[in-house]
């Protein structure tokens, strides 16, 4: 049941058109992806040797997927997917790859939003009903999403606007995502805050970073920053290979 300290759900609890993840790597980060019904997910990732263009060192070493099954036995309902780059379906075990099912929650709390430790779980944000969700997963399928950048265009960033339609259009942030979110908060609250010079006791620097996390993930969720717009997926891909955080200036006031 989905709570505040776990976001697992059951296979017979999903409908199309919610966003699941699943975690990675010992729990080091998540792929995300929009059930499409009938078993299939629809989501975003680059595969093993693809070029990673302008990405970062994170980019030459995490992939947002990974092979399913060994190349000698590829899955009978998806094939080997491993080198395949962009916006994939595949069936729910292969996105799954073996980890358990948790699915986003979006419209929480600030309360509940904060009570998440975790980035990449939950947004303050309202989702779209399910047949714009999923028109917007299928129109992408089929015509690209960008290219795949571990903090700028990722798979939780996919989801996340499939769910909403909402993008940042300013060039100064750095994608949608919770989780990008979560790594650089992180990184705000252990290196750049100039409160840890008011202290030097243990537990009063813990204090402030656990503040200055917890300030830098709320104000950097989708749900209540400013700069974002809503973006019709037929105008997102108007100009097919363009990167999303590039596209979205373009798009004029929100719609």
């Amino acid at each position: 049941m989905v709570g505040v300290l776990s976001n697992k759900t059951s296979r017979e609890e999903l409908k199309p058109g919610d966003h699941i993840y699943s975690w990675r790597n010992f729990h080091l980060y998540a792929h995300h992806g929009i059930y499409a019904g009938d078993g299939k997910v629809i989501h975003f990732t680059r595969g093993a040797g693809q070029e990673i263009g302008t990405g970062t060192f994170l980019d030459r070493i995490i992939f947002s997927s990974s092979p399913s099954h060994p190349k000698d036995s590829p899955c009978p309902q998806c094939g080997d997917q491993s080198m395949l780059d962009g916006v994939i379906s595949s069936c729910l075990e292969c996105f799954l790859y073996g980890g358990d099912l948790y699915i986003f929650q979006y419209s929480v709390s600030p309360f509940l939003f904060l009570a998440k430790a975790r980035g990449g779980t939950c947004t303050l944000a309202p989702s779209d009903p399910p047949e714009d969700v999923l028109h917007r997963a299928d129109f992408l399928l089929k015509n690209g999403f960008g290219a795949y950048q571990i903090f700028k265009n990722n798979c939780e960033d996919f989801a996340i606007y499939c769910k909403t339609g909402l993008l940042v259009f300013t060039t100064v942030s750095l994608g949608r995502s919770g989780q990008a979110a979560s790594f650089l908060a992180a990184t705000s609250a252990v290196v750049s805050s100039p409160l840890r010079f008011l202290t030097t006791s243990f537990p009063g620097l813990a204090a402030v970073g656990c503040g200055v996390y917890c300030v830098s993930r709320f104000v950097s969720d989708i749900g209540v920053r400013r700069d974002v717009t809503k973006v019709p997926v037929e105008r997102l891909v108007a100009r097919p290979g363009v990167d999303v955080s590039e596209a979205a200036p373009e798009m004029g006031q929100k719609d």
